[in-house]
């Protein structure tokens, strides 16, 4: 079963990328006592964990720490910060947005210019990020600079909020992921199994690439989110996946195409042990699959998502039937995968 009040201090712990530590330290804590671990050059957690069987395929698992945020580039004369995008935000998303700035913790909120004072298309359109700016309080660049640094990292202040059905956070992508490694490491394996945390998924699959040419293993399951938009007026052939309909399976995106075998082995899996699976219905997006499965000779990878709304906003939603489908299916496919159900 998830553990949602570790799910609730992943989601909440700052770790735009680049600046994963402060998750890589609840992770560390929750696995060291259940695995061997390493830190490499990255920053990415490198675990193997001892199953009651020696395993008969190599078997990788894959979760990103890092989420999107924003980064101090400049500041105004007047003190107000400016600032640009770690990773992909719809700019939508941000005016109004309560944040905070660098390892000082200041408060601040993301301001733009006033809508009375709008001429013409700007009071209608959504403002280019270089026309925002973050206000902490401080009347001279010299005061600011006082309380923050050029690229500090700029993280959502948000809240976890949950009931019997949903979970509402920000860093759901991929702070789920990593708590369902999390949960599998603490539990008893049939096969030994290596497992990843990775940094900077979302600038590029930095840490995926790195720890797969590590670790070398011959498949990989990538525990990941994606997005859902079955919301009002889109239409069901472009909604991609829905909540409560179980663990989502990728059959393509922009970077991977997913081994068609372990599709299979995927939903007969589901099948077997009596939880939902659902077919990411568009070819879109993309994970640290893309890095994984070119790495060295090749890995056979498939990913297996939790479906989530407002993907990269600062508040996100997800069903928790589908949190605990996933984890079901993740050790199902861990056992078999491990277990030599596929030829190498």
């Amino acid at each position: 079963m998830i553990n949602y009040e570790l799910l609730k201090r992943l989601c909440l712990a700052q770790g735009v990328s680049g600046d994963e530590s402060a998750v890589r330290e609840i992770i560390i804590n929750e696995i060291k006592d259940y695995a061997d671990y390493q830190i490499d050059s990255l920053g990415n957690i490198l675990v193997h964990k001892k199953g009651k069987n020696p395993a008969k395929s190599r078997l990788m698992l894959s979760a990103h720490m890092d989420e999107v945020g924003l980064m101090v580039t400049d500041v105004t004369s007047d003190g107000f910060l400016k600032f640009d995008e770690i990773g992909g935000i719809d700019r939508r998303v941000l005016l109004g947005k309560s944040v905070t700035v660098g390892k000082n913790k200041v408060h601040g909120v993301i301001g733009v210019k006033p809508i009375h004072l709008s001429k013409g298309d700007e009071a209608q359109t959504i403002p280019e990020m270089s026309d925002m700016y973050i206000d902490i309080g401080a009347d001279s660049e010299e005061e600011a600079l006082a309380a923050v640094s050029f690229g500090d990292s700029v993280f959502y202040n948000c809240v976890f909020l949950e009931n019997e059905d949903t979970i509402n956070a920000k860093a759901i992508d991929d702070r789920f992921g990593c708590c369902v490694l999390i949960a599998l490491i603490q539990s008893e394996l049939a096969y030994d199994a290596d497992f990843a945390f990775v940094v900077q998924e979302e600038v590029g699959l930095r840490g995926a690439r790195v720890a797969a040419y590590t670790l070398e293993p011959d498949f990989a399951l990538v525990i990941e989110t994606t997005t859902s938009a079955e919301i009002p007026e889109v239409d069901k052939t472009k909604q991609v996946c829905n909540l409560g309909e179980g663990a989502v399976i990728s059959l393509m995106d922009r970077h991977t195409i997913y081994d068609k075998e372990m599709i299979l082995l995927a939903f007969s899996a589901a099948d077997e042990i009596g939880v939902k699976a659902q077919t990411k219905r568009a070819v879109a997006g993309g994970n640290d699959a893309g890095a994984i499965h070119q790495s060295r000779g090749g890995v056979r990878t498939l990913a297996v998502s939790l479906a989530c709304r407002y993907l990269h906003a600062p508040s996100t939603v997800a069903s928790k039937k589908d949190c605990e489908s996933v984890l079901a299916l993740a050790k199902a496919l861990a056992e078999k995968i491990a277990g030599g159900a596929l030829a190498k």
